[in-house]
């Protein structure tokens, strides 16, 4: 989880304790923030390429300044998907991710199973089942 928070109103925060707390069978969270050192407590990791293995998923919660590094961080870390979360759209990050070999989502949440409305999707658009 990449803008990850030790702040309890965050919604990093809230998604990071739903993920620790759910029933599904989440074996590695690493949670990504240059200025924290733990979370939860777990460690947290200065940037993707500290990870100790290559991420499946990158959750992002930056502001949308952040989202090509970001999207760098994970091509470079091995990662397999890019998920935006609410409000985070950019289609030519999308683009880059995608011509790197990532699925892309955009505009959901992780902690919920329903899209934040007929924006959200994962990108491109005909991949959508």
């Amino acid at each position: 989880m990449v803008g990850a928070s030790a702040n309890p109103a965050r919604p990093s925060y809230f998604v990071a304790t739903y993920l620790l707390s759910s029933s599904c069978s989440y074996e590695n969270v690493w949670f990504v923030n240059p200025t924290a050192d733990e979370i939860l407590g777990r460690p947290v990791y200065k940037s993707l390429a500290d990870l100790p293995s290559p991420p499946d998923l990158v959750d992002v919660f930056r502001k949308p300044a952040d989202l090509l590094e970001v999207a760098d961080e994970a091509i470079a870390a091995g990662a397999k998907t890019l998920w935006l979360q609410l409000g985070l759209w950019d289609e030519a990050v999308a683009q880059h991710a995608h011509d790197a070999g990532l699925e892309v989502v955009m505009n959901r949440c992780s902690r919920s199973s329903t899209p934040a409305g007929p924006a959200a999707s994962t990108w491109p658009a005909s991949t959508l089942a």
